[in-house]
């Protein structure tokens, strides 16, 4: 049985010539962008289609338990005592008024624009893959800011003129869609400010990263030095001397022995 001697060498060392390349992932400040953003366009889209935006309280010639509910598409007449709704109620004086009109493009281009953002914002982060795409991210971002200016402004300016629109009594009080136009918009403003700023904070990880890696990569070179020649080291004669179960001797043994030769050892000992 031919013995080679090449096969006792040990397999090659890894290399750590090239830096390792960690796994990209979105950061957590991005991911709580991508918190913040639906929870504002669910809000704004509370606001936009509910008959609340202001309350109209103790209306001359009705009862006094009746309360109209003006929004930006329909305006709802409630009791008090029977809780009965009744909805579809034509007033074409308010709804002339600009602010009406302004409001409604406003707050529906705000839902639009949120809509898109969230879409390109799930592209770019790409949290399952390696490499995040900023730039669609941050155009993102960008979109769901906007959309939460695009939401305040109109929510605002319909709060400020609040009582100098015409209505049928002077006991005007603020519905809840104020109160929800302003804190959706608040949190698409601060959810597009978040996801802009997390992508800052990952090209700033990525290069710490890469840095500490290449420097990681030179340490393990110097501390494992290649051995100069074909000659090899005593660390290497070791190990192989470990790895391998028999040596050499008792392999020239074995096949003499399955040849009909006694050992050199039972030679000696007769």
């Amino acid at each position: 049985m031919a013995f080679n001697r090449g096969s006792l060498r040990d397999p090659p060392s890894p290399s750590f010539s090239e830096p390792f390349k960690p796994t990209m992932r979105a950061p957590g400040i991005l991911l709580l962008g991508l918190v913040f953003a639906p929870c504002g366009w669910i809000l704004d889209l509370t606001s936009t289609v509910a008959p609340n935006w202001r309350t109209i309280h103790n209306i001359s010639g009705h009862p006094p338990d009746l309360v109209l509910h003006q929004g930006i598409w329909d305006i709802c007449r409630s009791f008090t005592e029977s809780r009965d709704v009744l909805c579809n109620h034509e007033d074409k004086e308010y709804f002339d008024n600009q602010i009406i009109e302004i409001a409604r493009r406003m707050m529906v281009a705000s839902l639009i624009v949120t809509l898109v953002g969230l879409g390109l914002t799930t592209i770019g982060t790409h949290c399952w893959t390696g490499k995040p795409r900023r730039p669609v991210a941050g155009l993102g971002g960008l979109l769901i800011f906007s959309s939460g200016v695009l939401a305040i402004i109109p929510v605002a300016w319909y709060h400020h003129i609040l009582a100098y629109i015409n209505s049928p009594s002077s006991d005007i009080r603020v519905g809840y869609c104020i109160i929800l136009g302003y804190t959706g918009g608040i949190t698409e403003v601060l959810g597009g400010a978040v996801m802009v700023g997390g992508l800052f904070q990952c090209r700033c990880w990525r290069k710490r990263a890469g840095g500490g890696e290449l420097a990681l990569g030179r340490s393990r070179r110097h501390s494992h030095p290649q051995p100069k020649g074909d000659e090899p080291s005593e660390s290497a004669k070791r190990s192989r001397a470990k790895s391998v179960p028999y040596s050499v001797d008792l392999l020239i043994e074995e096949r003499n022995f399955r040849r009909g030769k006694a050992p050199k050892s039972a030679s000696h000992t007769l």
